[in-house]
């Protein structure tokens, strides 16, 4: 685990997974190593580690070298976990990890363009190699689709005037600028940053971040073995909201449907038994120590025997 790395309710997310001698795990999000650390030191088992930025693999190296080949690094989307494995030689596992949204390390390095609190490019992309940065979206997409993507992904209250805004201002390749940009129109009388939210909405919509969740659950559905657990941890309640449906659905909770929540398909058997139906927090302690943590939704189930279901979320999404 790398210095300084804190993962979110770790002991939580052991419970569920319950690490065994010669189990394959898979870390979905692997970040600074903290599950995958854990998963090896309690166990004889064998971690997959995925993670879209190619950073969080290169500083995992040392890692895997400390396992003795128990940890194998992959750079790629969670969502494609059934075909990366497969790459691997391995079709199956018996637990999956996922911690959902930006980590610390990302955050921290101003260059990367996540934070409105270290000036740097206006990027926002997990993996650096490929598709539109925050700067292309910023720069080039209509007033109404900003707004879409403010109001949506951010649920930024003022959405049209923060949009209008960024359009007045372009072009805006700095995060410096789109803070100030926000500050201007919203700003500093509230509890968080004013560009708290913009900044949000851009990085799920450069990232795919909810799209990506949709189809990660799928494939996690598609790898687990019998009795192969699910541990998902979620820091917002758009992230949360997608994991409880996928859950309730999954696990036939879903009942007949409504105006909110379409019936089940017919022929589709339960393919999850969910521990609890609620999520789980994490204590007092653990906020105190890491104010990260505060938001923090895990959510568990285990599969059972029932045959995946056909995918249904998009192969890709928004901008990636």
């Amino acid at each position: 685990m790398s210095a300084g790395h804190v993962p979110v309710m770790l002991e939580e997310v052991m419970a569920v997974l319950q690490p065994r001698d010669d189990a394959i795990y898979v870390d979905g999000t692997f970040g600074g190593g903290g599950y995958s650390a854990a998963l090896l030191d309690r166990a004889k088992c064998r971690v997959f580690g995925i993670d879209r930025d190619a950073d969080a693999i290169a500083r995992g190296r040392a890692m895997a070298d400390r396992y003795d080949g128990r940890l194998t690094l992959i750079h790629g989307r969670f969502s494609d976990m059934d075909a990366l494995l497969g790459a691997q030689g391995v079709e199956k596992a018996d637990g999956v990890a996922l911690d959902i949204g930006v980590s610390s390390f990302q955050i921290d390095q101003g260059e990367r363009g996540f934070s409105f609190g270290a000036d740097g490019p206006l990027d926002m992309r997990m993996d650096t190699s490929q598709g539109a940065t925050a700067a292309d979206l910023v720069n080039t997409l209509p007033e109404s689709e900003l707004i879409r993507i403010l109001a949506s992904y951010g649920e930024e209250n003022r959405a049209k005037a923060v949009a209008r805004a960024i359009v007045a201002a372009r072009p805006i390749t700095r995060t410096g600028e789109l803070a100030g940009v926000a500050e201007r129109v919203l700003g500093r009388r509230q509890k968080i940053h004013p560009a708290t939210r913009t900044f949000q909405a851009l990085r799920i919509a450069v990232n795919d971040e909810l799209g990506e969740l949709e189809r990660g659950l799928e494939a996690a559905e598609r790898v687990l073995n019998p009795e192969g657990r699910l541990a998902v941890v979620a820091f917002h309640s758009l992230e949360d909201r997608i994991v409880k449906r996928f859950l309730a659905e999954r696990s036939g909770r879903m009942g007949q449907g409504s105006r909110h929540l379409p019936q089940r398909p017919a022929g589709q058997p339960p393919t999850f038994d969910t521990l609890k139906t609620g999520p789980q927090t994490p204590n007092e302690d653990e906020i105190h120590a890491n104010s990260r943590s505060r938001s923090a939704r895990l959510r568990a189930a285990v599969r059972n025997l029932a045959p995946a279901w056909k995918p249904t979320a998009p192969i890709r999404g928004e901008y990636v």
